[in-house]
């Protein structure tokens, strides 16, 4: 299979969950998920005079997009940060 469409994305904001606190043993919370919020890649200022930069390409053919992925798996926690960069490639799946 072969990818239909390449976007790239830029984290911006992730939120943290915390599972609830047993009030009878009164342990601590523990995060429990992290909500990634990212948008397609723009640059607002500080292009070239052509206008040409990687982020203004994209921007061009993707001008707008938004994801929001909920994360579960713990050894994930921490690895997404505001500003980060991705690209996110779309390959068809099995039906």
């Amino acid at each position: 299979m072969s990818t239909t469409m390449r976007a790239k994305l830029q984290v911006s904001m992730v939120q943290e969950h915390m599972g609830w606190v047993d009030p009878t043993t009164g342990a601590k919370p523990e995060k429990s998920m992290e909500t990634l919020t990212m948008h397609a890649v723009c640059k607002s200022t500080g292009y070239e005079a052509d206008g040409l930069d990687e982020d203004n390409t994209f921007a061009k053919y993707s001008p707008g997009a938004t994801l929001a992925i909920n994360i579960a798996n713990p050894a994930l926690f921490g690895k997404f940060k505001p500003g980060d960069k991705f690209y996110v490639d779309f390959t068809p799946a099995e039906k």
